[in-house]
């Protein structure tokens, strides 16, 4: 059993599809951030970092915080093609992963938040995120007009990406772009999204 703590953002999401993907067993704790529940005591001792998602194994005693290092975890735990073995196909993956977690995470986050959360404008950085995920998004767009997904086989680089560029879609106009310019990433969100364990992950935390 997986003892999942998590809300309802992207980074969350990206482990519920996981553990949905892979049919283990867990318990969801919602964390709720808006009430800063991430900082309590208790959760610290998880999450030092004081951010979700974070999970507590307990058939192993293991707890792992941040969600790049829970999806591979949880992939080594149970052997899973979701992040291959074969060294270059694993290369690739990892790579793709660290795509999101370095790149598509943290610009589409910052985007988010000084277009729609910042307490006064600041048009310089709405400017700076916004063309930056452009960016991301053609890099994406091209990459998948080459295959089906990130790292050419449907993989823990796909559910990392997918709730993030999922959460932005509808904001693709702000962006100058529309479904044809970046079509290939259109059909990728069509694609993952449609997959049943995709769906599942996405509700949660039920709230």
């Amino acid at each position: 059993m997986i003892d999942l703590y998590t809300w309802t953002t992207p980074n969350g999401r990206k482990i519920s599809i996981m553990l949905e993907e892979l049919g283990l067993p867990y318990e969801v704790h919602p964390v709720n951030i808006g009430k800063d529940e991430q900082f309590a005591p208790d959760f610290l001792k998880i999450s030092p970092n004081n951010k979700i998602p974070a999970i507590v194994d307990r058939e192993t005693g293991v707890s792992v915080f941040e969600s790049g290092a829970i999806l591979i975890y949880l992939a080594e735990k149970t052997g899973s093609s979701l992040l291959p073995t074969d060294a270059p196909q694993r290369a690739k993956t990892i790579e793709w992963l660290m795509f999101q977690m370095g790149g598509v995470g943290p610009m589409f986050g910052q985007f988010y938040h000084f277009a729609s959360s910042a307490r006064e404008p600041i048009p310089y950085a709405v400017t700076r995120y916004r063309e930056e995920s452009k960016r991301l998004l053609g890099v994406m767009n091209k990459r998948l007009a080459e295959a089906d997904y990130l790292a050419g086989e449907y993989s823990i680089a796909d559910i990392a990406t997918y709730p993030w560029v999922k959460a932005l879609s509808s904001r693709f106009e702000e962006f100058g772009l529309t479904d044809n310019d970046i079509s290939s990433v259109v059909a990728w969100l069509e694609r993952v999204g449609a997959r049943g364990a995709v769906k599942k992950g996405m509700e949660v935390p039920a709230v």
